[in-house]
């Protein structure tokens, strides 16, 4: 029987670490920063934040993946659509639409295959805080599993794993070591 929690481990300060999901067991990348203590998470510190969170929901690309069977809600990003990064917007930490929106976004269709699948991880988003952080995702990332600039990543047939594996109500513990 699969753990209802992903769990992620890594030493503290180090890039890399060890996600889990019942029998699933691989490598991920991490904030560059490392781990840090959630409280202690800021806008642009390269920094993963400690802590349990729930997944919101997928995103994918339609144009270059079929969705997994996965038990978390699904959803086919559009090639307009951004994250707000800005703390001064009303829209900080949250989806967008451009080309119309002006404040500082991050691209989640991109030329790389990062946000092919993606899961949203609530930390920040109830209530959204100003500067404490943005945009923490569950994604692919490359066979080298370069540091990320906050999220956790994984390869992508690692990733396509363990999104059939997840449930519907699905967490993600966060822990240096």
């Amino acid at each position: 029987m699969t753990s209802p929690i992903i769990t992620v481990r890594a030493a503290i300060g180090s890039s890399r670490g060890w996600l889990s999901l019942g029998d699933l067991v691989v490598p991920c990348a991490l904030g560059g920063a490392g781990i840090v203590p959630a409280d202690k998470a800021r806008e642009g510190d390269r920094a993963t934040p400690a802590g349990r969170y729930g997944l919101e929901m997928g995103y994918y690309r339609a144009d270059r993946l079929t969705p997994p069977h996965c038990a978390l809600p699904l959803m086919a990003i559009e090639a307009h659509w951004g994250w707000c990064d800005d703390p001064q917007s009303p829209d900080y930490n949250r989806l967008i639409k451009k080309p119309s929106f002006a404040a500082s976004h991050e691209d989640l269709w991109r030329a790389d295959h990062r946000y092919d699948l993606f899961f949203v991880l609530d930390f920040n988003r109830q209530p959204v805080v100003p500067g404490r952080g943005s945009a923490i995702f569950l994604h692919m990332t490359d066979e080298s599993l370069p540091p990320t600039l906050g999220c956790v990543a994984c390869r992508p047939d690692d990733l396509l794993k363990l999104a059939v594996l997840m449930g519907a109500v699905q967490e993600i513990d966060i822990v240096p070591i």
